[in-house]
């Protein structure tokens, strides 16, 4: 029986029940949207609940999902849940209710889009909320991609390794263009000036170079300086014509690209730099093992991390600047940089962690790349992760878009690929 929209009356209820579920979780502009989209009725639940009846059956659906776009496998969460489920509501008739909102759930998230979930649940969690899923593939090197950026408005998608050059991905109509020039050694890292077309890149070669995404043919602005092999660099959120870049003699140089020269030289960072995304008042960095924070004003040493076992890969900043994930072959740990202690501490248990960035839609969650695959976290409930398959090789660096919502990944298997909600 279909309406007389063409919706049939389990779609409709589906949205009637997920609009309820956003309503009743303060998800008040996700809800507006939905209702905009999928035309949701004024009608009233027929299940009410005071978080809405999705709270209770969507780990149940998210299964449902993951098995079906899964070659197959099957899963011991899911009769555990169902289980649970059937205790908590006492009734036949809301397993069956459940079934046929997860069953219709199945063509909400995948059918009608260009997306397709990807992963594969090892672990259950409390919130099956953040999946997303590959949109884009691109085999864009001969070499090893090590290294990629969003520019502010995520139209463009910077990317570069050992092919020395930078590649830049058009993620709306995904053209894709190359600088003229290059390094002469490979790039270690790759950032975007925010609000800008503009490119620095860091390399082996001891230079740190400016392109204008823009303007790919021309010649790029070459800072030097350094020593030993750069291996990473940032601009400021703020000063638009201050970068900092760190070389592998735990060089720290803060330069002024206007004055194409070096203002500042102090030590404590070899493997990445990055400032806090907020108003830039601090810099993390990492050196080794550790993990410094570093007023930007007086280079003096904010807070010191030191827990980590292994050297320290990747770090990332969350966007409201609170939190810092650091990232070791070994473990992840989550920091609060005001109160300067260890939160949370993620094992890799036999992956190999090597970058991190934030989830793009709920930033309460982390994003771990390991060999081949990512490592779904959310510390602040547990230490169980969701494992999405991603590369045929190592992943080396992650990069986030908060608008549009997307993830860009780069690998040793000479890939990028995109990924977003489905």
């Amino acid at each position: 029986m279909a309406s007389e929209d063409g919706q049939d009356n389990d779609e409709i209820l589906l949205h009637l029940y997920m609009h309820d579920y956003f309503i009743k979780n303060n998800m008040h502009e996700t809800a507006a949207s939905l209702r905009r989209e999928a035309s949701v009725p004024d009608n009233s639940v027929q299940i009410d609940h005071p978080q809405g009846i999705l709270k209770e059956w969507w780990s149940t659906c998210s299964d449902i999902i993951l098995k079906e776009y899964s070659e197959g496998e099957t899963y011991a969460q899911m009769s555990d849940h169902m289980m649970q489920t059937e205790e908590n509501q006492n009734t036949d008739d809301m397993l069956q209710q459940q079934q046929v909102i997860c069953d219709q759930s199945l063509g909400f998230f995948t059918k009608d889009s260009k997306f397709h979930v990807s992963g594969k649940c090892h672990t259950d969690l409390h919130h099956k909320s953040f999946f997303f899923g590959e949109g884009r593939s691109l085999n864009c090197s001969t070499e090893e991609v090590l290294c990629c950026d969003f520019s502010s408005d995520g139209k463009l998608l910077a990317i570069a390794g050992r092919e020395e050059k930078v590649l830049f991905w058009n993620t709306e109509d995904h053209n894709k263009f190359v600088t003229g020039e290059s390094h002469s050694l490979p790039i270690s890292d790759v950032r975007f000036k925010p609000n800008s077309t503009m490119v620095a890149t860091s390399s082996y070669d001891k230079t740190v170079q400016i392109w204008d995404s823009a303007e790919a043919g021309k010649s790029p602005l070459k800072l030097q300086g350094h020593g030993d092999h750069v291996l990473s660099l940032d601009f400021h959120p703020r000063r638009m014509n201050l970068l900092c870049s760190s070389d592998r003699n735990n060089e720290i140089r803060f330069w002024d690209i206007n004055q194409d020269s070096w203002t500042h030289i102090f030590k404590g960072a070899t493997k990445q730099v990055r400032f806090e995304p907020r108003n830039g008042k601090l810099l993390a960095t990492s050196s080794g093992n550790v993990v410094n924070v570093f007023d930007v004003q007086t280079y003096k040493l904010y807070a010191v991390f030191k827990e980590h076992d292994k050297e320290v890969q990747s770090i990332c900043w969350d966007p409201d600047g609170k939190h810092i994930i650091s990232i070791s072959e070994d473990s992840a740990r989550l920091w609060s940089v005001s109160e300067r202690k260890s939160l949370h501490e993620l094992s890799s248990t036999g992956n190999i962690f090597q970058c991190c960035t934030f989830h793009p839609w709920n930033w309460k969650f982390w994003i771990i790349g390991g060999y081949r695959s990512f490592e779904l976290w959310n510390p602040f409930e547990s230490n169980k992760t969701l494992t999405i398959d991603a590369h045929k090789e190592l992943v080396s660096s992650l990069a986030t878009s908060i608008e549009p919502e997307m993830v860009a990944s780069t690998s040793y298997d000479k890939s990028v690929k995109l990924w977003a909600s489905p």
